[in-house]
């Protein structure tokens, strides 16, 4: 599904009613905890939340034009999906992550490679995310990326 929106405000503001308050306090969740360098930014069409090309010039390998993405947020039809490259590209992180799931909802973590599935839009773990941005930096980012993705 698209977003709905050319801006993230655009995005935010275009949600369907029922989306429109988890979408929004998970957005401020990720924002409140992405660390410094990491900015909300219109990514393949979407919400995502991106190394901008001030900092890491090259972009994303796949389309240069892009900034490196991290991670983003889409209302689909039957969820709201958080996508983080982090848990992705490092094993750890993405242990550390299942193992700190059900500490923090009763919702089954339903999760392809980098997608995360909130059906039960009550039974979001905020803390859990915050906690989850907060773990890579920039530069860390930059690093793991140019290890196991760019090619």
């Amino acid at each position: 599904m698209k977003a709905n929106g050319k801006t993230v405000n655009e995005i935010l503001t275009n949600l369907p009613k029922d989306r429109s308050e988890p979408f929004n306090k998970l957005h401020e969740v990720i924002v409140k905890n992405l660390p410094d360098g990491f900015e909300a930014a219109i990514s393949y069409g979407g919400l995502g939340y991106v190394v901008p090309h001030t900092i890491y010039p090259a972009g994303y390998h796949c389309k240069p034009s892009e900034p490196l993405p991290f991670a983003g947020l889409a209302s689909q039809k039957n969820s709201i999906n958080f996508y983080h490259m982090g848990i992705y590209a490092d094993t750890k992180l993405l242990e550390w992550f299942v193992t700190e799931y059900p500490k923090h909802t009763k919702q089954k973590l339903d999760m392809g490679k980098s997608c995360i599935r909130f059906k039960k839009l009550d039974e979001i773990p905020y803390k859990l995310i915050g906690d989850l941005m907060k773990k890579i930096s920039v530069k860390e980012w930059i690093n793991i990326y140019e290890k196991t993705m760019k090619k």
